[in-house]
This record gives structure tokens, C-alpha cells and sequence, in this order.
């Protein structure tokens, strides 16, 4: 076994034995059994540490017994069965986690999707003219401020803002040379660009990221019983966990500095690497740190901001990103060093990512090791600061993943381009059907989609046909050609199958016309850009972690597979509020997590 230390962190802060243990011991069976007014859930923090397998959690904790991790896990009921939506992307993901619901009733089949149902933004409506349909783009090409220069050499092309609708970096080209200022961030409608969004048949407006969802959210519910709610993620769209006709205002205190922007060290200068922060590790963990921050605020009662006081939330918490970007760049620096006498920081130098054979075992790499330890050094905080503010008995933590990351094994990384795949099967389907376009949309990362200009059976059969019948070359960790049968895909849902898997009608109009469950291993990328993709299927992608901790909750073990849906009735259980209020509870059916309290019910 590789013998793995965790890192010296600047300015973190030191967690007793004592505070730990304190947050963490496991309540008598009479709490558990009968809660009391000492022993309930006022605050539910949760907590997604994208990318993070339940295989990650059994490594750290068998290998760092003393990790917050490990006592969070010991100490509290752990469901070792957890499976996220299907796909199991960041928007599917995380709207399941919000919503109680899969695809098949949020309709968030992926973050670019498209939809039958929907004009192409900035195309000609007519208002009560059937659809003519269009991509359904809820990311950061759509925030306000999406053109900024490049800071190190401007002829690379343009980022978008960390700060995306302007609200703080108002120099010359909104460069954002003072990073620690996002904390001041202003998250509403003004942070997008909303002529980039859809657009209503029916009104030929614009479709807002909350209106879109089709389920009600968790936010709204807690809201609408007068409690104070946040949340901070990685995208501003992701005020779409707001709900539908909300207006966006569910979410009292929602905090979203843009990943995709130029990462800038904390003096205000760009990593040498120039990038943006979901590709430098480093990088990545200063960009969660100012989220963990926002939380830290909101445990002692201030806004995300550290300013106004609005009292601790009744449910907030954030993504972690640093884990995803170590699970999927090939080789990349892991620590942020400084700052010297002269203010200055540089990176360690790179490392492997992914995950390595050590002793005949595949075990995190020291990109993952490091993202992992930084991950439970964050979360040690937090249950520190919940100890200082005397919240103990009145906060139950959950931590999960709105996804998982495929391949873990790097042996079974097979790379391949899926652009040269559509243009043939375009120009198959254009010999028989002249000047005519059949695939028009998709996205592709360790999954198959894609949407028809043609909706038929046939179409579709067409596709499913093309695809299984086609030998492609793909690329192995080693940047090997290896050829691959069946354009890379082991099972494919065309037209009718496609509606059946996702249990919609046929004409429900969201869902990809042909969706492919990858070969292990598949990823479509360019060879030797990742290791590893999320979004996808297979059981690297889907099985994650899932801990719950707190009053009243007995330590256990579960093993009954459960699905990160049952998050969201189970966050509203815990506060004493009616899980059959989510939509998508009532058409799913989704239950709360097996063996826990309902308080008041």
C-alpha cells in the first residue's frame, strides 16, 4: 500500500479531539428512538463531493482512522448501496439531490442537452407555432460576462468571469486581479446572458434555469414554511435549484464564482499554467475554499458574504470540485505554495492523477490522495464551527456526490473522438435523404446521446444500426491506437427504447432520441486529455458515497441499494416538513433514506 500524508494547509483551522468527537458521537438508542427537543434537526448541512465513489470512502477511512471522514462515517448511519440519477451528470445529479427526481420528471437529462420542445434561442418565434426545437444550454457560455481576455497572453482566446454578471470586477475588461473579492458576489438573474437560453414556443421568452426544472425544489418548500435557505455550486445557472416559478427567490443566499474562468492566484495573478480552476488541482482547491467559506459564514449566522446577519440556514451547503478535476487530469500540480517574503506563490510540480497499481492494488494516486485529504480538512472545519456556534445536537450533516468519475481503473481507458462518428452517420443517412442533417444535438462523455432532426423509429433504428455496426480506433492511457467495436457503446436505446428506459411518452420531446451505455472505459475525448469522465452509466459513474450524520441518528451500517434522489424528502423529513410536498416524490415515488427518524411524523 502506498503510504500517503496529508499535506501542511496555510490557514486552516485546527480541530480539537474534543470538538470533533463532540459533533460526532453516535446518540444513545433513546435519541435515536424519541427525539427530543435537544436531540432534532434544526440545519442540514449537505455536502457533495463530486466524483467521490463509495471505494474512495472505504480507502480514506480505512486508511485515515482519525479523519473527520472516518468519524463522520463510524458515528452515523453510511449506505454503502448509493446510486446517483441516470445520467449521472452535475445537472441530473444535482437537481436529484434538490428535487427528489430522475430525468424521467425534473426533465435535466444532462447540462447541455437539447429539446424538441423549445426554439433555438435567437431564432424567429411565433408565438404558439409548433416547436422547431434547440439546444438547452444551462452553463457558463450563458453567464453575462462570458468574453474575458485571457490574462497571460490575450491571443488564447477569452474566459468567462469568475465574477459573471460584473457586480465586483469593474476594471478595464472585468479582470478579476483580486479573487478573495468574490466573496462578494451577487448571484441573481443579472449574472446571465438570457438571450443565450431557449426559448418558450408558447411565449417566445426566454426559458430562466428555474423554469425550465419541472419539479419544485427543496429550497422552495423550506422556504415557503419560512425558513432561511443557501447553497453555493460551481455554475450561476445553478440558481435553477430555485424551482419552477419561483422567480429565483427560494434560495435566500446562493453562491456561484464561475469555475470555468481564469484561475488567479490569491495575489491576483493567473497560474502559470493558465487555465482555468476545474484544470489545475491547486487551483481547484483555492477555488473551493472560498465556498467553504461561504459556509463557515452561514454556520455562525452571516450571509455567504461574512457581512449582513441572517441567521444559520435551515439547509445549505456546497459542491466540492477538487476531487472530479484530480480524478480526471493526467498529471497535474496538487499544491498552492506561498505566499514567499515577496507575496508571491508558485505550484508544486505536477503529479500523476487518476488513480495507480501499488502492490498489486489500484489505490488514489497522489493528486487524488491529496484532493481527498484537502476534502476531509474542509469538512473538519465545518464540524468545528458547528461545535462553536453550540449547533451539535441541532445539525445533521449529509454527505454525498452528485456523481461519480469512469473509468477508476486507468487500464480500462479507451479514448475515442465521437465527432468523426456523427459526420458518418450523417452522411449515411444524406445518401438516402439528400441535404438532410439526422443527428443535430449530443452530448458525448462516457455516455451516447443524441437527438434526431427526424423523430421516426426508423431514424432512430437507423442510428442504433450505424452505431453498433461501426469498428472505430480508439486510444489507451498510453495513447496506443486499440480498434473498438460498436463505436465504443455496449447497449443502445433507440427512439420508443429511449422514451421506455426513462419511463416517458414517446413524445415527451426532453430525452435523447438514442442513448448509449458505454463499454467500460469509453470516454469520447481527444486521446490524452483525461483519464477518467463523469456523467455516464456504469458503476464507476453512479456509485458514490452517502453518509448521514446527526441528532438522534443511529450509527449503522446499509446495505439496501438507495439512490441519491432520497436526499431531498429525507432533508425535508429531517426538518419536520412533508417530503410528499416535492412533485417529484409524488411521481416517483421516492422515499426517504431506510432507518432514519421522521421528526414530528
Amino acid at each position: 500500500m502506498l503510504k500517503l500524508t496529508r499535506p501542511a494547509a496555510v490557514g486552516l483551522a485546527t480541530v480539537s479531539a474534543t470538538a470533533l468527537g463532540t459533533l460526532l458521537m453516535m446518540p444513545s438508542n433513546a435519541a435515536a428512538d424519541k427525539p427530543t427537543s435537544e436531540h432534532r434537526t434544526n440545519h442540514v448541512l449537505l455536502i457533495s463531493v463530486d466524483g467521490m465513489h463509495q471505494s474512495d470512502l472505504d480507502w480514506y477511512v480505512a486508511n485515515h482512522p482519525n479523519s473527520a471522514l472516518a468519524k463522520l462515517t463510524r458515528s452515523g448511519a453510511e449506505y454503502t448501496g448509493a446510486e446517483t440519477s441516470n445520467p449521472s451528470d452535475s445537472d441530473p445529479g444535482g437537481t436529484a439531490l434538490m428535487t427528489g427526481g430522475n430525468p424521467k420528471s425534473t426533465g435535466i437529462y444532462y447540462d447541455v442537452e437539447y429539446s424538441h420542445n423549445v426554439d433555438e434561442a435567437g431564432a424567429p418565434c411565433t408565438k404558439g407555432k409548433a416547436p422547431t426545437g434547440g439546444d438547452v444550454i444551462y452553463d457558463s457560455p450563458d453567464d453575462a460576462l462570458a468574453n474575458v481576455n485571457d490574462f497571460v497572453n490575450p491571443a488564447n482566446g477569452t474566459f468567462p468571469s469568475f465574477d459573471e454578471n460584473g457586480s465586483i470586477y469593474k476594471g478595464p475588461g472585468n479582470v478579476d486581479t483580486n479573487p478573495a473579492a468574490i466573496m462578494n458576489l451577487k448571484n441573481d438573474v443579472t449574472s446571465f446572458n438570457t438571450s443565450t437560453f431557449p426559448v418558450d414556443p408558447a411565449t417566445c421568452a426566454n426559458i430562466l434555469p428555474w423554469d425550465y426544472l419541472a419539479d419544485n425544489s427543496i429550497f422552495q418548500v423550506i422556504h415557503a414554511a419560512g425558513l432561511q435557505t443557501a447553497w453555493s455550486d460551481k455554475h450561476a445557472v445553478y440558481l435553477s435549484f430555485n424551482g419552477p416559478g419561483s422567480n429565483g427567490q427560494s434560495i435566500d443566499d446562493f453562491f456561484g464564482p464561475e469555475i470555468d474562468s481564469q484561475a488567479v492566484m490569491p495575489n491576483g495573478k493567473p497560474y502559470p499554467q493558465d487555465d482555468d480552476w476545474a484544470h489545475i488541482d491547486a487551483a481547484t482547491k483555492q477555488y473551493d475554499g472560498y465556498k467553504v467559506k461561504a459556509i463557515l459564514n452561514e454556520i455562525r449566522g452571516l450571509d455567504h458574504s461574512g457581512t449582513s446577519h441572517v441567521g444559520t440556514p435551515a439547509i445549505f451547503g456546497m459542491n466540492f470540485q477538487a476531487l472530479s478535476v484530480a480524478q480526471k487530469i493526467p498529471s497535474d500540480p496538487a499544491t498552492l505554495i506561498g505566499p514567499d517574503a515577496n507575496g508571491n506563490y508558485t505550484t508544486s510540480a505536477p503529479q500523476p492523477g487518476g488513480y495507480q497499481l501499488v502492490n498489486g492494488e489500484l489505490v488514489p494516486g497522489p493528486v487524488v490522495a491529496s484532493a481527498l485529504d484537502y476534502v476531509d480538512a474542509q469538512l473538519a472545519r465545518m464540524v468545528s464551527a458547528i461545535h462553536r456556534k453550540g449547533l451539535d445536537d441541532s445539525t445533521t450533516i449529509i454527505v454525498t456526490a452528485k456523481h461519480g468519475q469512469s473509468p477508476i481503473d486507468p487500464r480500462q481507458l479507451v479514448t475515442i473522438k465521437d465527432g468523426p462518428i456523427v459526420a458518418q452517420i450523417n452522411s449515411d443517412w444524406a445518401k438516402t435523404h439528400p441535404g438532410a442533417t439526422l443527428i443535430v444535438a449530443g452530448t458525448n462523455d462516457d455516455l451516447w446521446q443524441s437527438y434526431l432532426s427526424d423523430r421516426s423509429q426508423a431514424a432512430a433504428d437507423f442510428v442504433k444500426s450505424e452505431l453498433m455496426g461501426m469498428t472505430v480506433t480508439g486510444y489507451d492511457v498510453n495513447k496506443n491506437p486499440v480498434p473498438v467495436q460498436h463505436a465504443g457503446l455496449q447497449t443502445i436505446w433507440a427512439g420508443s427504447e429511449a422514451a421506455s428506459f426513462f419511463g416517458v411518452a414517446t413524445d415527451n420531446g426532453h430525452y435523447p432520441d438514442v442513448f448509449g451505455e458505454v463499454q467500460p472505459g469509453v470516454v469520447y475525448t481527444s486521446p490524452g486529455k483525461k483519464l477518467a469522465e463523469h456523467g455516464g452509466m456504469n458503476i464507476d459513474d453512479r456509485h458514490v458515497l452517502m453518509v448521514v450524520n446527526g441528532p438522534g441518528i443511529e450509527k449503522r451500517v446499509v446495505s439496501t441499494p438507495v439512490e441519491t434522489t432520497q436526499v431531498a424528502p429525507t432533508v425535508l423529513s429531517l426538518l419536520g416538513l412533508d417530503p410528499s410536498a416535492l412533485s417529484a416524490v409524488k411521481v416517483e415515488g421516492t422515499q426517504t433514506l431506510p432507518g432514519l427518524k421522521e421528526r414530528g411524523r
